[in-house]
């Protein structure tokens, strides 16, 4: 049936396109965007995909093939393709075809289809993890190769549904607060309450592994404390640094009725193993030499946890993962404000820490009150005359460095600072040399990787109080920075056209604020110049979730 009033249409090669300028559009693209990734996002015509990761993710959050070809007909121009609908049903079959469970015997593989199966484990790299055939239904493995067979099974196509179960680990007795260290009323929202319910799982539906996804600045840290507390285990707390260590320890220490003394740091800094216990990534993938073995890896052993939390999940450094599969009989908790990786490693989330247990979009939040709302801008700026031609001589990595360091953004910025003169406001950049001298230019303070611990909490403890408006960040500023009142962030350059950067930094000015101000993103870049394809990249994820870009230009 053709109906030229809707917004999609969908193409053999399962690929989505979306009308931006069609009264169905918000609509439309919420019901797809839980199946399929946006890849482009110009003016007027969105285009997505549908990948089997995105399929399969869909299944684990329990959509139906039928139900995702229902969602792609209501709001479909003209009749799905049959050959999507045979592939949607074909993929999304495939999850659940495969079950790891724990039988008397020891950790099983089992499968209703016998002649899968059969296949599968001569396939040269199950073979050896195969202890012996129990029945045409039945393998038997080792429990140590729990997660390597789950990695090795995505990758040629039939991802498992884990249903082994975990060890319960030391119990650890931590309950919530009602009302904060402070005094101020504390309860869990709704959409956290239903976060971790959703990773908990119910008898019809198991949890106990996977990822929530949430906007950043709309607690993520609550839904991981909220689980430790149903649960009542030890727990072990993996964060990104120092810095997002002491602040998940200033929120534990808020919100339930632990003690200092219950709550460990394990960094460069400390060597400190409690029954709560944080420890950074940089610490656990330490090593003296790249062929040496990772001497923390101890930490993972050092206790009976009943609960890994993995912040800021995306950010997952490689070897970590290869920890992570040895930890698959305990609970695992990934939090994360986009799944987008930018090694590629997202199949490794799905299969080791485990399958997106809850998403909801940024702006259902902001229309909730929740987070701030926030209105983005990029403004676009032209090299100085003396600097385009000399742009035109330079390889094309001179070029990047170039226009992301172009000095005429020091003007847009200066204006930037006088129309929110008063405010709280986040400059963030990548290069050190371009970061120094807007600081410079300036007279603010600037915080990057080289900044010692003692003197970054002190910064954003006077940025917290209002008695800094202004900060210069560099890398560091991407995540886990809790600066509650800050309302205005300047990109003036980023990681070419990393997606997950954007979100981050976007994140950073998201927290509701205390008169309800909006929140104003700019981002400056390069016209004429390989920056504004990166921008344009840069800017999928937050477009997915229903932000537009307005585009200003300055001529100097």
């Amino acid at each position: 049936m053709i109906n030229p009033q809707n917004p999609l249409i969908i193409q053999s090669n399962s690929t989505i396109l979306l009308e931006v300028n069609n009264a169905l559009f918000t609509e439309a693209r919420n019901a797809i965007s839980l199946f399929a990734h946006l890849d482009k996002s110009p003016e007027y015509i969105h285009t997505y995909s549908i990948t089997p990761l995105s399929l399969w993710n869909a299944a684990s959050l329990g959509l139906t093939p039928d139900l995702v070809v229902e969602r792609l007909t209501q709001f479909s121009k003209y009749p799905v393709p049959a050959n999507v609908i045979d592939d949607i049903r074909e993929l999304m079959g495939r999850f659940g075809k495969l079950i790891l469970e724990s039988a008397p015997e020891g950790l099983v593989l089992r499968s209703t289809d016998a002649v899968l199966l059969h296949h599968l484990i001569l396939h040269p790299k199950l073979k050896s993890m195969v202890i012996r055939q129990l029945d045409p239904e039945r393998v038997l493995i080792s429990s140590e190769n729990r997660g390597y067979i789950k990695q090795v099974l995505i990758g040629i196509g039939f991802p498992a549904h884990d249903l082994a179960g975990y060890v319960d680990g030391e119990p650890f007795s931590i309950h919530l607060r009602q009302k904060t260290r402070s005094g101020a009323e504390f309860s869990v929202r709704e959409y956290q309450r239903q976060a971790t319910e959703s990773f908990m799982g119910s008898p019809d539906s198991p949890g106990g592994s996977g990822v929530v996804v949430l906007p950043c600045g709309a607690g993520k840290t609550i839904v991981g404390i909220y689980a430790m507390s149903l649960l009542q285990r030890r727990t072990l707390i993996l964060v990104t640094n120092i810095t997002a260590a002491h602040q998940w320890k200033r929120e534990i220490l808020d919100k339930t009725d632990l003690a200092e003394e219950d709550i460990g740091e394990y960094s460069g800094e400390s060597k400190q193993i409690r029954p709560v216990t944080l420890a950074t990534y940089q610490i656990l993938t330490y090593r003296k030499k790249k062929i040496d073995p990772f001497i923390h890896y101890e930490i993972f052993n050092k206790e009976n946890w009943g609960l890994v939390i993995y912040d800021e999940v995306h950010l997952l450094p490689a070897p970590v993962f290869k920890f992570t599969a040895d930890l698959q009989a305990r609970r695992r908790l990934g939090l994360t404000a986009t799944l987008i990786r930018e090694d590629g490693h997202e199949e490794d989330v799905f299969t080791l820490i485990g399958p997106k247990k809850f998403d909801v979009p940024w702006k259902d939040l902001e229309r909730q009150g929740w987070i701030a709302t926030a209105r983005c801008i990029e403004i676009r700026v032209d090299l100085p005359a003396a600097e385009k031609m000399h742009y035109l001589t330079l390889t094309p990595k001179k070029q990047i460095r170039l226009a992301y360091e172009n000095p005429l953004k020091l003007k847009v910025v200066r204006e930037i600072l006088q129309k929110h003169s008063g405010e709280q406001v986040l400059i963030i950049g990548q290069y050190l040399t371009q970061l120094e001298q807007f600081s410079s230019e300036f007279n603010i303070p600037i915080i990057t990787g080289a900044t010692p611990n003692k003197v970054r909490d002190q910064l954003y403890n006077e940025f917290r109080e209002g008695r800094i408006k202004t900060l210069v960040l560099s890398k560091v500023g991407n995540f886990a920075i809790d600066l509650p009142d800050a309302n205005v962030a300047i990109q003036i350059s980023g990681s070419f056209g990393s997606r997950q950067e954007e979100a981050q930094r976007l994140g950073r000015i998201l927290r509701p604020k205390k008169k309800g101000e909006q929140a104003t993103f700019y981002s400056v870049v390069t016209r004429e110049s390989k920056e504004i394809d990166f921008a344009m990249k840069r800017q999928l994820f937050l477009t997915e979730q229903g932000y537009s870009y307005e585009i200003e230009y300055r001529e100097f």
